[in-house]
């Protein structure tokens, strides 16, 4: 008998459903939030009520594309956290009320080890033990895996995280929200060496990006200045 599970993601402004079956993904669809667009970042409260939106036609979804049907279902997994407190309770509420209905088992789901667990969807698998640098929108961390559940954060930032850092600048820089992949775009068709900024220095294995930030702000506003229609023409 297969195992079949409908796993549900809301941690953040991103609603997500898919089906697993013996472990092989059958479908997976992603309901994105354009809301937050003209708040230049997420907005709790608005990703909650947008997850609410969400969460039952992604669900239907995900299921009438992979072939399996309710009843078929093994198992409901959720993410647990971390994330947006608001967000995550609407994808706990509704993997609860939908497992028990079924009469089936709930599977918790830590959202930054399920990061690192994403490299075993696929060959090859890297083998234990390894490190695994992970980075999202909301953490930046470096994590020795021992094991499937045995993990130890040997760093991780001790301010923004660099999606958090990456967002930021974009919005001093007037780039539209997520700004993050628009940079990361226009750096590498520019020069490296064209403008210099100071490199974090930071002990052990631990990680700083306020630093390259206020750097950007100091000098965005020093060369606009100089001259106003800098960010304009660059």
């Amino acid at each position: 008998m297969k195992i079949n599970i409908l796993a549900i993601e809301s941690s953040c402004d991103e609603t997500s459903a898919s089906v697993i079956s013996d472990g092989k993904i059958l479908n997976n669809i992603i309901a994105t939030q354009s809301v937050h667009e003209k708040y230049g970042g997420v907005v709790p409260e608005l990703a909650s009520r947008a997850h609410q939106q969400h969460l039952i036609p992604v669900v239907d979804s995900a299921l009438k594309g992979s072939g399996v049907s309710k009843r078929e279902l093994s198992a409901v997994a959720f993410t647990k956290g971390p994330g947006l407190m608001g967000s995550l309770m609407v994808g706990v509420s509704f993997a609860k009320s939908f497992a028990y209905t079924l009469g089936i088992p709930l599977i918790e789901v830590n959202h930054m080890q399920a990061h690192i667990l994403a490299h075993f969807i696929e060959e090859p698998h890297p083998k234990f033990p390894f490190i695994c640098l992970t980075v999202s929108g909301g953490h930046t961390q470096l994590v020795l895996v021992k094991d499937y559940l045995d993990m130890e954060i040997i760093g991780e930032t001790t301010d923004d995280a660099v999606g958090e850092a990456f967002d930021k600048t974009a919005k001093l820089l007037g780039l539209p929200y997520p700004g993050g992949p628009l940079i990361d775009k226009y750096a590498q068709k520019g020069n490296p060496n064209a403008f210099e900024f100071p490199i974090s220095d930071i002990h052990a294995l631990d990680f700083s990006f306020s630093g390259i930030k206020t750097a950007v702000l100091y000098f965005l506003r020093d060369r606009i200045k100089q001259n106003p229609d800098f960010i304009a023409e660059n």
